[in-house]
């Protein structure tokens, strides 16, 4: 599979319609982070789980409890994909998208999809996105996973603090310069530390593949003789 390393940016999706088909633990985790977004949110799905049931219940998503029709696409703004395995769909739906014009990201078919979600490390306003260009989806998610507990909840209130000193020096210090320094000092000192261990079956890859150019590396030199004749 080709990389793809796309461009990175945050979409404004604040009061937007955006749609979301499927009814799992996939689709829960989308639907969440677009009510995260303050997004509108309409989930089309026959079955949906428990903590999409809640979210219905409570008028959070908008649940149409059917399969998806076309109709369904008209003036949303997003539509996710959750649904895994049927390729036709998936390229139905991203013929629609052209016509459309509404983002499609199709989870499981990213060649039928025009974006990528990549995975998300969020804390308070902290949103760290993470993307392997496509090439290692399951790296990104573990990276997600051992960077979630570092942002932890003084981390939160750090982060606030920091919004508030902006709003503060924008009312108060008409220097731009003066303002920049003082933000700027805020955040001297602040430093994330990490350390990467190795999975064994990537460091027994790795020995395989240096062994020979070791080999070749540590090979003795042997001595080249040259002669040279001249006949007068």
């Amino acid at each position: 599979m080709a990389a793809n390393p796309g461009f990175q940016l945050s979409l404004d999706l604040k009061g937007r319609p955006c749609l979301v088909l499927g009814g799992d633990e996939e689709a829960a985790d989308k639907v969440e982070r677009l009510l995260h977004a303050g997004a509108k949110v309409t989930v089309v799905s026959p079955t949906l789980n428990e903590p999409l049931r809640k979210l219905a219940a409570a008028a959070k998503i908008l649940h149409r409890g059917r399969t998806f029709q076309m109709t369904d696409a008209q003036g949303v703004s997003l539509v996710i994909n959750t649904l895994k395995g049927d390729v036709d769909f998936a390229k139905t739906l991203y013929e629609l998208s052209l016509k459309e014009r509404f983002v499609l990201c199709s989870v499981d078919h990213p060649h039928e999809s025009t974006a990528m979600l990549p995975a998300m490390v969020r804390q308070g306003h902290l949103r760290m996105a993470i993307s392997t260009s496509g090439m290692a989806p399951a790296l990104a998610g573990r990276l997600r996973q051992d960077l979630e507990p570092v942002f932890d909840q003084e981390f939160h209130a750090y982060l606030d603090w920091l919004g508030k000193l902006r709003e503060e020096i924008l009312k108060s210090e008409e220097d731009a310069e003066k303002r920049r320094a003082v933000l700027k000092g805020a955040v001297e000192g602040f430093k994330l530390s990490a350390k990467i261990e190795y999975p064994k079956g990537w460091l027994e890859q790795r020995k395989k593949s240096w062994m020979p150019v070791f080999l070749i590396a540590c090979r003795p030199i042997q001595p080249v003789l040259s002669v040279t004749s001249s006949h007068t």
